[in-house]
């Protein structure tokens, strides 16, 4: 599990389910631009936000291959998943001027 802060503002109920939905797409393109469907058994992405003085955005990404693939590194395939979440989100909130 990875997460990154942000300073809040008045970011509304729309506006954090679009940041979780956007996380969650760009976690889920990342792996299936380097690893074919069929060659994915199972695939969990949870994306959870919390905020008090700062906004948390928590991605985290479960991902096992079928034994085809066992030569790809898992870590590091989940890595660059979340990373890029982060920066999908982080392109997000600059583009709304957070």
């Amino acid at each position: 599990m990875t997460e990154r802060r942000r300073s809040l503002s008045s970011l509304t109920y729309d506006e954090l389910e679009r940041i979780c939905d956007i996380a969650e797409e760009a976690a889920r393109k990342y792996i299936a631009s380097k690893i074919p469907k069929e060659g994915i058994s199972d695939l969990t992405i949870s994306v959870s936000l919390e905020s008090s003085e700062s906004l948390d955005v928590n991605v985290d990404v479960e991902v096992r291959l079928s034994p085809l693939y066992g030569n790809v590194n898992v870590k590091e395939l989940v890595k660059g998943s979340v990373k890029a979440a982060f920066e999908s989100v982080e392109k997000h909130l600059s583009s709304i001027g957070e």
